[in-house]
């Protein structure tokens, strides 16, 4: 007689009521995960949140189940430390648990179709990961539908098992096959962004913008501005700020303004593109200055910026914190501890930095931002930070370069954006940097491990890199702006347009804004096709 059964989610008192019986004899009297108890129920700590996916028979009687759940914390979670170290980039992972099939039935297609009903649903919920922890008695199944190993063994000795992890592009290619799955899900992901700017935005950030407008004059805008200002200040230890209707150039060019009133002398630090625009602002202010450079790729060094100082030489320093032409971070700790050093007030342009790492901007007496990058707003409103008073104007300043003004008003002396102010203040509010921070990171490392992996180098040595950016050097023979747009057409857009990348042949990937993890984890592969791509293309050519 063959087995007839439904697959289906638990509805009743009385299914859950054996799903707690079926839990004890899997976990307890056959595989001894939990102690015994005299009621012979065990109820899982997550029972409340578990989705239980269920087999039963024309009866109601449970023959399988399966638990699925996406709320962190995982119970993999409390047993491996810094769980997601050991996972690909992803968006939303979920876990697969508590798997059990009465023995006399596991030889039948019911393990297959409760599998298959949970992949249907994890699929269709948008999880793009999912986590086992796979008993090590069926470690050769997990692995032919697509699981990967990693970590070690949790669990006592009788129970230990494997955590593992299927990528959604590995069950598309295997466990989807294997299981007789044909899933409802498009993998390509167009367009997946990875430029410095514009970046990708949350949604109650793209709400926010699409609020009607309302007059910079009104009660509740200058409000609005305020808490800008003020999350502004708790985010980087900044005193003040001065929010501008502009570019990152306009802030950089109101700092530059500024100066003038810190002193006669200053230094400019150069190693890369925006070093260099550092010494045009500082030259169309009119600013006497003396220049430190490195070559592009290597971070500022401490030695070259003390002789620079010696003998009181300079009343300032402005340098780039993320010299985002490269990737290379500069050392903060070291620049204030030389500016401190040297009685000398510490500028910086933080445009790649604020937002994408933690940052404490106590000595830096004025930095420039932007709300188009890290903090993942809309581009348009650029700010300057200020430790201290704003310095006293020293002649002439044009009116919008003022930044006294703009500070004398709170940030509003012209007109102004409340659909931009409106979307920075909403990426502000759920900006929580230390974890952002945490998983660039992470996704930095994934990403320069795969790329060295296939033989592709990333310009900035790891241990200056900002880990949002990441400067692709493209073999000389191949041209960046191809491979740029054959990864266009394959769904991925990389910054290859400004003209020193151009210049250089360089392609960047940056992990800025709401990027998509799981579009991360196809870049290598993307990046691999396309240099082949170009490469053929090359070849016909020549």
């Amino acid at each position: 007689m063959s087995l007839r059964f439904r697959i289906k989610l638990t509805e009743t008192t009385a299914e859950r009521e054996q799903i707690h019986l079926l839990n004890y004899a899997a976990f307890v009297d056959e595989i001894p995960q939990h102690a015994p108890n005299a009621t012979r129920r065990l109820v899982d700590r997550f029972d409340a949140e578990n989705e239980y996916v269920i087999g039963v028979d024309d009866l109601g009687r449970l023959l399988g189940m399966l638990a699925l759940r996406a709320r962190r914390p995982f119970s993999l979670d409390q047993k491996i430390l810094d769980l997601d170290d050991c996972l690909p980039p992803c968006n939303s992972p979920c876990e697969l648990r508590l798997l059990a099939v009465r023995p006399e039935f596991r030889r039948t297609r019911l393990l297959r179709e409760l599998l298959a009903f949970a992949a249907r649903r994890a699929t269709d919920a948008g999880h793009d990961l999912a986590l086992i922890s796979g008993t090590t008695r069926q470690l050769d199944l997990y692995r032919h539908l697509g699981f990967v190993p990693f970590g070690p063994l949790v669990g006592a000795e009788g129970a230990t098992f494997q955590p593992m992890y299927m990528t959604l592009e590995t069950f598309v290619a295997r466990g989807g096959k294997a299981l007789g799955v044909a899933p409802r899900v498009e993998l390509a992901l167009k367009p997946a962004c990875f430029l410095p700017g514009p970046v990708e935005q949350h949604a109650v950030v793209n709400e926010a913008f699409h609020r009607t407008a309302i007059s910079h004059r009104a009660p509740e805008f200058i409000g609005l501005a305020d808490r800008v200002r003020t999350r502004l200040r708790e985010l980087t230890g900044a005193d003040d700020a001065a929010l501008l209707l502009g570019s990152g150039t306009l802030a950089n060019d109101v700092v530059a303004f500024a100066l003038r009133g810190l002193g006669k002398r200053g230094v400019v630090l150069v190693n890369g593109e925006f070093g260099e625009r550092l010494i045009d602002h500082a030259q169309r202010a009119g600013l006497r200055f003396v220049t430190v450079t490195r070559p592009w790729g290597e971070p500022l060094e401490e030695a070259d910026i003390r002789a620079a100082l010696r003998g009181g030489a300079a009343d300032w320093m402005w340098a780039a914190h993320c010299e985002t032409s490269t990737g290379v971070m500069n050392d903060l700790a070291m620049l204030k501890r030389v500016a401190a050093s040297a009685s000398c007030a510490l500028c910086l342009d933080c445009m790649s930095t604020i937002g994408n790492l933690p940052l404490d901007l106590a000595g830096v007496r004025l930095a420039s931002g932007s709300s188009g990058k890290g903090i993942a707003a809309y581009a348009g409103i650029a700010f300057v930070l200020l430790g201290g008073p704003p310095p006293q104007p020293s002649g002439p300043t044009p009116r919008y370069l003022d930044l006294s003004v703009w500070l004398s008003h709170r940030s509003v002396p012209y007109t102004h954006s409340s659909n931009l102010l409106a979307a920075l203040c909403a990426a502000l509010e759920r900006c929580d940097v230390a974890a952002r921070h945490r998983q660039i990171v992470r996704d930095a490392r994934w990403l320069r491990e795969a790329l060295r992996a296939k033989g592709i180098g990333v310009l900035a040595p790891e241990y200056c890199a900002n880990p949002a950016v990441a400067t692709i050097p493209v073999p000389h023979a191949l041209s960046s702006i191809a491979l740029a747009e054959s990864l266009e057409t394959a769904g991925y857009r990389l910054s290859a347009r400004s003209t020193y990348l151009i210049q250089r042949n360089w392609i960047q990937a940056a992990l800025m804004g709401n990027y998509n993890r799981r579009a991360l984890r196809e870049l290598p592969d993307a990046i691999g096709r396309a240099l082949t791509t170009v490469a053929q293309s090359h070849d016909k050519a020549a």
